[in-house]
C-alpha cells in the first residue's frame, strides 16, 4: 500500500515545466542525486586542476610510497592515504589514485557523455521521421531498429574493439557504444509521434500551409522532449556502465589513461591485500550509476507518467 504524497505547491496557471521543476524540487532523492551527479561532473571538468592540486599526475610513479620488500603494497594505513596522496596510490607502480580517479572520471563521463548525444540525436530523429511519414520511411526505418536491437551488440563490441589497434580508443568506443543505443530512444519517440501528429493544433499548422519541417520542429519535437529527457538521464549510467565493462575486459581504454572500469579490473589481483585499491574507483562508479539511476526514475515518472506505468 502507498502513501499519497501532497502535491508541490505551484502558482496557479503554471506550465508543465513549472509544475516538474516544483515537483523534483519536493523530492530529496532527486537533491541528493543532482548533488552527486554535479560532483563528478565538476570532477571530470576539473581534472586537470585537481590533479595539480593534489601534486601528482596520473601517470607519475612515487616509489617512495610503496614498499619494495612488501611487493610493492603502499605504505601506510588504508592504501596509503596520507597528506601527500589524498586516496593513496597504487599498489606496486605508487601512482596517485586521487588523480588516477579524477582523470578516470573525465574519460568515463566524456564518452557516457557523448555516446548518450549521438543516441538521443540519431534516435529522436529516427523516431520522429518513423512516426510523422508513415509508410515506406516507417517500415525502413523500423526494420533498422529491430535489426539493431536483435544483433549481438555487446560481442560485436569487444570484437570491433580487439581488432582496432591503432585508433583514437576513445572515439572508437564512443561510436560503438553509440552504434546500438539508437533504436530504444527512436521507439519511444516513434510511439510519441503516432500520437501527436493527428493532433488538432497538428492538423490546423497543416491545413494552415506549414510544412513537415516546420511542423516537427515546432509541434512535434516538443511534444516528445519530456519523454526525451527522462529517457536521456536513464541512458547515461547505461553508458558509463558499458564503458567500465569494455575497460574491465580489457578491450577499453588503455594503460595509461586511466577509467574506473580499468582501475577496477586492475584493482582485482590486490583485493585481498589492498582493498582500498579497488573499493575506491568502485564506490565512484556506483555513486555515479545510482544518482544518474535515481534522477532519470524520477524524471520519468514526472515527465512521462504514462510510460512510467507500462
Amino acid at each position: 500500500m502507498t502513501t499519497a504524497t501532497a502535491p508541490a505547491e505551484v502558482p496557479a496557471g503554471s506550465g508543465p515545466w513549472q509544475l516538474a521543476r516544483a515537483e523534483l524540487r519536493r523530492r530529496t532523492s532527486v537533491k541528493v542525486s543532482l548533488f552527486i551527479v554535479a560532483l563528478f561532473v565538476l570532477m571530470a571538468a576539473g581534472a586537470p586542476l585537481l590533479s595539480g592540486l593534489g601534486g601528482w599526475s596520473p601517470d607519475e610513479f612515487d616509489k617512495t610510497a610503496v614498499d619494495p620488500y612488501l611487493g610493492g603494497m603502499p605504505i601506510g594505513p588504508l592504501g596509503g592515504i596520507s597528506a601527500d596522496h589524498w586516496l593513496g596510490v597504487e599498489p606496486v607502480t605508487g601512482r596517485d589514485l586521487f588523480a588516477r580517479v579524477v582523470q578516470g572520471a573525465q574519460v568515463s563521463l566524456l564518452i557516457a557523455f557523448t555516446a548518450t548525444a549521438i543516441v538521443v540525436v540519431a534516435g529522436t530523429a529516427a523516431g520522429i521521421a518513423a512516426g510523422y511519414f508513415g509508410g515506406r520511411t516507417d517500415a525502413v526505418l523500423s526494420r533498422l531498429m529491430d535489426l539493431t536491437m536483435s544483433f549481438p551488440s555487446l560481442i560485436f563490441m569487444i570484437a570491433m574493439m580487439s581488432v582496432a589497434k591503432d585508433v583514437n580508443r576513445i572515439v572508437l568506443m564512443t561510436a560503438v557504444i553509440g552504434l546500438f543505443g539508437w533504436p530504444g530512444i527512436a521507439r519511444v519517440v516513434r510511439g510519441q509521434t503516432l500520437s501527436l501528429k493527428h493532433r488538432e493544433y497538428v492538423d490546423a499548422a497543416r491545413v494552415g500551409g506549414s510544412g513537415p519541417w516546420r511542423i516537427l520542429s515546432r509541434d512535434i519535437l516538443p511534444g516528445v522532449a519530456g519523454p526525451v529527457i527522462a529517457y536521456t538521464t536513464l541512458i547515461i549510467p547505461g553508458m558509463i556502465a558499458t564503458e567500465a565493462a569494455l575497460s574491465y575486459l580489457g578491450v577499453g581504454v588503455r594503460p595509461p589513461t586511466p577509467s574506473w572500469g580499468q582501475m577496477i579490473a586492475e584493482s582485482v589481483a590486490f583485493y585481498d591485500t589492498d582493498p582500498m585499491y579497488f573499493v575506491i574507483p568502485s564506490l565512484c562508479l556506483f555513486l555515479t550509476v545510482l544518482a544518474f539511476t535515481l534522477l532519470g526514475d524520477a524524471l520519468r515518472d514526472i515527465l512521462d507518467p504514462r510510460g512510467s506505468r507500462t
